[in-house]
């Protein structure tokens, strides 16, 4: 069975990498692309680009800075954008359903993360990392923006997020399924996270920005890890501290040896 990707609405992609990779992965349907003047001697990217927008039949045209600068609501698009469909989220029941039937599952949770940088920056860790899935909050969060997507450099395309109601029943469904969730956090019941038995199917929680993990969430969790600072800073930024912990995972499992 296939995910049943629910696309509705649209919204503008911006940035060159972000842009190929929304069509590498075919997974959103595009209508109109900006791109620079065509010119002899373009970047090679761009060429790519400009190329597979025509052989799709996609409206490709060219816009003044200043109006691109305000379509994207000012971020860092490179001259390039794309109207795509709104991201295609999965069903939760797609990703259970595929960490049922693997043995060595990695999914991720975003207990209410609200910084798309952060949430970008850690699927597109989560993407080459190869991990099976993502779930994150229907409310209270940030969801996966246009923003996100840039941050991510177009890593968000090619990974499964599912958007729920209730985050902690998710996970209760997930450790029935056989995975352990490992929630990153510090305090009480926190141990290191080199100790943590990554192997076989694995969780992994990441809290939102200064708060942490909430109560039940953190509850719901089999381990909770922490990472050293002996240079005594308080805390890492999510996104570094979840591509440490998703490389550890990688490692125990023997990947890059």
């Amino acid at each position: 069975m296939g995910p049943r990707e629910m696309v509705s609405g649209g919204e503008w992609i911006y940035g060159r990498n972000p842009v190929e990779e929304v069509l590498a992965a075919g997974r959103r349907t595009a209508t109109e692309i900006i791109l620079p003047p065509a010119s002899k001697g373009e970047d090679d990217q761009i060429s790519r680009i400009r190329e597979e927008a025509l052989s799709r039949r996609i409206v490709v045209r060219t816009m003044e800075r200043e109006r691109l600068d305000k379509l994207v609501h000012y971020g860092h698009h490179q001259g390039v954008a794309i109207k795509a469909g709104a991201y295609p989220y999965v069903d939760f029941e797609y990703i259970l359903q595929t960490v049922e039937e693997d043995e060595n599952a990695t999914v991720m949770v975003f207990d209410h993360l609200e910084d798309p940088q952060n949430v970008g920056s850690i699927l597109r860790t989560a993407c080459a990392a190869g991990v099976t899935g993502v779930i994150i909050p229907a409310d209270r969060s940030c969801g996966i923006t246009p923003a996100a997507v840039r941050a991510s450099a177009g890593g968000s395309e090619h990974i499964r997020v599912s958007r729920v109601v209730n985050i902690v029943r998710a996970m209760e469904s997930l450790k029935e399924a056989g995975v352990w969730m490992t929630g990153l956090d510090f305090g009480e019941g926190a141990k290191p996270y080199t100790s943590i038995d990554f192997r076989g199917k694995a969780g992994l929680v990441v809290g939102a920005e200064g708060s942490g993990l909430s109560r039940l969430v953190r509850s719901t969790c089999d381990f909770v890890a922490e990472l050293p600072m002996p240079g005594g800073f308080e805390s890492l930024n999510a996104g570094v501290a979840a591509g440490i912990a998703l490389y550890e995972i990688l490692r125990q499992r023997g990947c890059g040896r």
